[in-house]
């Protein structure tokens, strides 16, 4: 059942601190890089590999089968925007924040200033990011090859020009909308059978980490961490009292569902991690599939507000740590240059990173800042990306509720083992399952 999947989550997660520390504190680092971290770290890619297997399918059966089911292009196009103007507005909270509240408790003064030659390997090169490229990113020219590589914004347009194109010819497509139908059935059950590895992808995901680093580290960055942490709940606040303006008191009942991927996404540090699980637990929520097969795809893409934050919180935080002083002018304009170059970041692995070098070569700042926080990225990576699961739930359920759409929650019960998974009209499923079978089930 879902609570005990939770606790195994929360188990797993306790076990790999204690058992990376232990390993960090008796085992010399050179032993634990070579023998050790690679069987921890097979543990959590087993997890993320499987995970990856799901995407593509899951998004591209979700949003055809939705916009196949919504039949309106109109409503289409009015869901569009209403997530268009939430996006933006959610994008310069979060950026907007994280400005303010580094530039109030200023954690970079006195930061490590690491040595310039080994920062600056340590960081890499830094590749330009050009608006024209982003944008001709987004268009697939192969859509196998979006499938393959999990390119969540290409399959995205892909999924709308084949979802329209169905819902545009009737009856003729309805053979291929029943098929993608049970495509997003048959994936959703696949996740049930993948996330009963979770507790021991979370074990293995935190053991590595802690193993390699060490706790103590956190002390050294104890400023940084505490306030950034600090920064992201102020955020959750305002998120979750924005989702209760429209939603109500169900607003807490959203956060009781989304307690399995907000685990999966704090302890892998994976956005992608968390998505199936997501999507079920959106579907448990009322949400129907032909809303969150449209607007999930589309806030991993453009609805990162834990990763802004810490975008705008680390830019600011490294300029800090060299003592140099940014005006107002100079902050709006690397909040708006944020705006933009954070779009579409979720496929790319430590993405914000590559966002923050270049936005700093932009304005002149020191690249090589970027190392001072790499010691300690992988900690701040799962609060951000936990952050981007909660915007991302709160965004959808806010939409639906604002389309009209929001349904009852599915009642907590379970099913005959044999029994097959309902469907709703609406293409929503219900996958309560024995447990037996299964337990139900980055940045």
């Amino acid at each position: 059942m879902d609570r005990k999947l939770t606790l195994y989550i929360l188990i797993g997660m306790v076990l790999g601190v204690v058992v990376g520390q232990t390993l960090n504190q008796m085992v010399p680092a050179d032993v634990i890089k070579a023998d050790i971290a690679p069987w921890f770290k097979l543990l959590s890619d087993i997890f993320l590999n499987l995970i990856k297997m799901l995407v593509a399918p899951l998004v591209l059966s979700t949003i055809v089968v939705g916009i196949a089911h919504m039949g309106d292009s109109a409503a289409l196009g009015r869901i569009g925007v209403r997530a268009l103007a939430w996006f933006i507005t959610a994008s310069l909270v979060s950026i907007g924040l994280g400005l303010l509240l580094v530039n109030f408790f200023q954690p970079g003064i006195g930061a490590p200033i690491p040595d310039a030659a080994a920062a600056t390997a340590a960081v890499g090169e830094v590749k330009e990011l050009k608006a024209t490229e982003f944008i001709l990113s987004i268009f697939p020219k192969n859509a196998v090859e979006a499938l393959a590589t999990n390119n969540i914004l290409q399959i995205l347009v892909f999924s709308i020009f084949a979802g329209v194109a169905l819902s545009a010819i009737g009856e003729r497509g309805k053979a291929l909308v029943t098929g993608a139908d049970a495509l997003a059935e048959m994936m959703l059950q696949v996740t049930g059978y993948v996330m009963r590895y979770a507790p021991i992808a979370v074990f293995g995901a935190l053991a590595n980490v802690v193993a390699a680093s060490g706790l103590a580290i956190l002390g050294t960055y104890l400023q940084l961490l505490s306030e950034f942490y600090l920064s992201l709940l102020l955020l959750w606040v305002i998120l979750l009292s924005a989702g209760a303006l429209f939603l109500g008191k169900r607003i807490f009942a959203l956060i009781r569902y989304i307690r399995q991927p907000l685990m999966i996404a704090f302890s892998t540090a994976s956005s992608e991690a968390a998505l199936p699980k997501l999507f079920e637990q959106l579907d448990r929520f009322g949400v129907p599939r032909r809303i969150s097969g449209f607007m999930l795809p589309l806030c991993y893409s453009f609805n990162l507000d834990g990763s802004m934050m810490y975008m705008s919180f680390a830019t600011l935080f490294i300029a800090q740590a060299y003592g140099i002083d940014l005006s107002i002018g100079t902050q709006i304009m690397i909040l708006l240059t944020l705006m933009i170059s954070s779009k579409g970041i979720a496929a790319v692995p430590r993405a914000s990173l590559v966002v923050i070098t270049g936005t700093l070569a932009m304005f002149g700042l020191p690249v090589e800042g970027v190392a001072i926080i790499l010691a300690i990225d992988q900690f701040l990576d799962m609060g951000r990306t936990a952050t981007n699961v909660v915007g991302n739930a709160v965004a959808t359920a806010v939409i639906t509720k604002w389309e009209g759409m929001l349904e009852a929650p599915e009642p907590e019960v379970v099913e005959h083992p044999h029994a097959p998974a309902h469907t709703a009209a609406d293409g929503r499923a219900g996958l309560e399952l024995d447990p037996s079978n299964f337990e139900e089930g980055r940045g």
